[in-house]
């Protein structure tokens, strides 16, 4: 996928362990991530001898438009690994075939895996009189959605900063109880590479514990930093769901 997926997800060789076990670019990783969407009974990643996405293959049952279905994959592999993948190299295939009861049992998983996940649907701007911009992310937290602002000036740095705090206002709203704040959002250079760099604060009761996220500006900064917020607290949120 990436070298950093890579590097992620390469685990170290034991004794025994054929060639076949390795996952150096983190393809069942994304499988496992796309079966566990709704209405996903199985998918297949392809990637080339470097790591590059060739293909995808979903199975879905009858119910859902295959178009939808394409979205929601885009949108699963953007939001939790930061993949972007062309939509024209997913291809969705529909059954109608009654299902057995094993069938039965794997797709209430996935349901129940969906409804802990938080998805991306979202970023809008929107400029007002005054020359505020107000940023705006959605994200989809099972069966509802959530929707976080910020107003902000209408200038790069600036809409970094406020596309990074509707994230965490989103992400706050999607919680039962506790709070997170917006630490610091940057820009950094690494590897001849640009990176947003979320820090997200998390307020309990007694303590407060720093998480950091990292996603390499490749389609706009803000874009960058919602992401990034949401690799930092990926790993906490499911812990709660």
């Amino acid at each position: 996928m990436t070298a950093t997926d890579a590097e992620q997800n390469l685990e170290p060789k034991r004794e025994g362990t054929s060639k076949a076990q390795v996952d150096p670019w983190g393809v069942k990783r994304a499988e496992n991530l796309l079966t566990s969407l709704q209405g996903v009974l199985s998918a297949r990643v392809v990637v080339s001898p470097i790591g590059e996405v060739e293909e995808i293959h979903v199975l879905t049952q009858g119910g859902t438009p295959p178009k939808h279905m394409v979205r929601n994959v885009e949108s699963a592999l953007l939001a939790h690994l930061g993949l972007k993948v062309d939509h024209r190299k997913i291809s969705v295939a529909q059954t109608a075939e009654v299902k057995p009861i094993e069938a039965l049992e794997k797709s209430a998983i996935q349901s129940a895996a969906l409804r802990r996940g938080i998805l991306f649907t979202g970023l809008d701007f929107q400029t007002s009189r005054n020359r505020r911009l107000t940023v705006a992310v959605t994200l989809q937290s099972g069966d509802e959605e959530v929707r976080g602002t910020a107003e902000t000036a209408d200038n790069q740095k600036a809409r970094l900063q406020g596309a990074a705090r509707a994230a965490v206002a989103a992400l706050d709203a999607a919680l039962d109880e506790g709070t997170l704040e917006l630490e610091g959002m940057r820009l950094i250079e690494a590897f001849d590479r640009q990176y947003a760099f979320a820090g997200v604060l998390v307020v309990g009761q007694r303590q407060s514990h720093l998480l950091t996220g990292t996603c390499e500006v490749s389609d706009g900064p803000e874009l960058a930093a919602v992401l990034a917020v949401l690799d930092a607290t990926n790993r906490w949120l499911a812990s709660r769901f």
